[in-house]
């Protein structure tokens, strides 16, 4: 049976510490490195992934990327394996910070813990692929609706591979992060730094926020501030569910260990 074990009761020296932080650096930086080795290697075939969303934009046939400096391409493939493989080697990366900072935890920490550290790559991922499957592509053909005629000249988008790579990851970034907005308000919660009767009041101020959050994040569209906006509102509305039953639990904890401190003190006398 899977057992968390609680706070180790050993004590090291600090440079002890420090040099395990540093091992586990290193070994996230080698994590990191391999996955841009390996993603550098596929770096055509995941720029031929990523740049997707755009020919679905374009009519058949006629979409192009094109390059102005002779360097780009170059830069744009680095950029895409390091993005590329910080995402492989994430799970290697938060296994080293697990494994660092979960022997100053107790047990009961540890288990409050452990979901959110779960839960961070799915939110993530919920968000790039939302940016992906359906904002990226409803917001370039927006944007491509502006070509046509300007009197007799013809106004035609020839995106640059730089520029497209760094729209993607903007709208990758923003959607991935933002989806995150649980995660932050139930340590909060679970810090004791925010209540849930809080939040509940300042509803309408949270969504002005969300939807601020949303023009600033997003390319300046309404459709993509939109699809980002209604998201977050049911994120929020979630938390605030999760929080319910967060504080369920903690109120059961702690009417628990009174019945075992009256138990031990009854005992006692």
């Amino acid at each position: 049976m899977f057992e968390i074990k609680d706070l180790d009761e050993t004590r090291q020296p600090l440079l002890d510490h420090l040099i395990e932080l540093r091992t586990r650096v290193i070994r996230s930086l080698l994590a990191l490195a391999v996955g841009f080795a390996v993603c550098f290697y596929f770096a055509d075939e995941i720029l031929g992934f990523l740049v997707w969303p755009l020919e679905r934009a374009f009519p058949e046939g006629q979409g192009q990327l094109i390059f102005t400096q002779l360097p780009e391409v170059f830069f744009v493939e680095l950029k895409v394996a390091l993005f590329g493989g910080f995402l492989v080697s994430f799970p290697v990366i938060a296994n080293q910070l697990w494994a660092f900072i979960a022997p100053g935890l107790y047990a009961r920490e540890k288990k409050a813990f452990l979901p959110f550290l779960l839960a961070t790559p799915v939110l993530f991922l919920s968000g790039a692929a939302l940016a992906y499957f359906v904002v990226m592509p409803t917001a370039f053909t927006f944007f491509l609706g502006y070509g046509g005629m300007a009197g007799d000249l013809k106004l035609q988008a020839l995106p640059t591979a730089g520029d497209y790579l760094n729209l993607v990851m903007q709208f990758i970034l923003a959607f991935g992060i933002t989806f995150l907005l649980p995660v932050l308000l139930l340590l909060l919660h679970r810090a004791g730094i925010i209540t849930r009767a809080q939040m509940a009041g300042a509803r309408r101020y949270v969504i002005v926020g969300i939807f601020a959050l949303s023009a600033v994040v997003t390319p300046p569209d309404p459709g993509s501030q939109v699809i980002l906006a209604l998201p977050l509102l049911l994120l929020f509305e979630a938390s605030l569910l999760m929080m319910r039953f967060q504080e369920k639990a903690v109120e059961a904890e702690r009417a628990a260990q009174q019945s075992a401190e009256e138990a031990e003190g009854q005992a006692a006398e």
